[in-house]
């Protein structure tokens, strides 16, 4: 694999390592010390960090913004960047900003509809108008023509590249699940140089659509993540399975945490053993490991899987 960008995850994949990135979700509000609370805790468990883009469509502190205060805490970020709230012009501008503030790395999302943001304690905006101006196999291409040829989407030149190592999303247990690895290998063909996958916990369909993908030759093109949220109660699987597109949650495991006298260690546990799995699996790259707003739990739960220290690479 050869590194167009040098990103220290870019570097980590290219070098044959199996790569750890961590979610760090921005506050919903402006307090920078919270970024730098999770940093403290996060730094050098994982090859780079991905920050969120206002995920489940609740406002939060910009993607830009706290992978900014990440890079000043020796964090290295992943930029999150939804077609949600902008249209083509404001991203590529948010881009090129981004770039400038020393970003290297970005993940092209569509983004959460703005329903999502509605329920429980929060009001969101669901009143609020999406844009979708273009969708992330678009801004995929986006991003890749900034990089490689210097030229905006609409065929305007700028003064020099903006290089990024570019990352897309792959939810392989999303209905239909077939048409999903057509989608990822359009991802691919617009030039996503890495995947991190929607959260798994079925390992047994999942390694069946890493499989499919590796018979269409995604596998090799690309550096494939296994996304994993670290479970902390039967209800919050429950939640998940009943509630998430593409994750599904076996009964076994729901079972597991319901009846576990410490659900804390249960769900370390089935953590464990999904990154051990992961591992295994000939066309899996790495592990992107969520905690969701228990970012604590990332570090001991990573030199437990047997992942630390974590490589350097030049």
């Amino acid at each position: 694999m050869k590194t167009l960008v040098g990103s220290n995850l870019e570097r980590v994949l290219a070098e044959g390592h199996f790569a750890v990135t961590a979610e760090v979700g921005p506050p919903r509000g402006p307090e920078a010390e919270v970024v730098k609370k999770k940093a403290g805790i996060l730094r050098g468990v994982a090859d780079a960090y991905n920050v969120t883009d206002n995920q489940t469509a609740v406002v939060r502190m910009s993607s830009i913004a706290a992978s900014k205060i990440l890079l000043q805490e020796g964090l290295e970020p992943v930029m999150q960047i939804v077609c949600r709230d902008r249209n083509r012009i404001a991203i590529q501008s948010d881009l090129l900003g981004a770039w400038a503030l020393g970003m290297r790395n970005v993940l092209c999302l569509s983004g959460d509809h703005q329903s999502a943001g509605a329920g429980g304690k929060l009001n969101g905006h669901p009143g609020a108008k999406n844009v979708y101006d273009i969708d992330s196999i678009q801004l995929i291409s986006v991003v890749k023509g900034l990089r490689d040829e210097a030229v905006q989407d609409g065929g305007d030149s700028i003064s020099s590249a903006a290089p990024f190592f570019i990352g897309a999303a792959w939810t392989p247990l999303g209905p239909p699940e077939k048409f999903r690895t057509i989608r990822l290998a359009k991802k691919i063909n617009a030039g996503a140089d890495f995947i991190q996958t929607q959260a798994v916990y079925d390992i047994k369909r999942f390694s069946e659509a890493v499989r499919r993908a590796e018979d269409m030759g995604l596998a090799e093109k690309t550096a494939i993540l296994a996304g994993i949220i670290i479970p902390r109660s039967a209800g919050m699987l429950r939640y998940m399975n009943n509630n998430v597109p593409g994750i599904e949650v076996p009964d076994e495991l729901i079972g597991r945490m319901k009846d576990a006298a410490d659900p804390h260690e249960e769900g370390i546990k089935i953590t464990l053993e999904l990154i051990d799995a992961a591992r295994n699996l000939s066309g899996i790259k790495g592990v992107h490991l969520q905690a969701i707003e228990a970012e604590g739990l990332l570090p001991d739960v990573i030199k437990a899987a047997g992942l630390l220290p974590r490589p350097h690479v030049y």
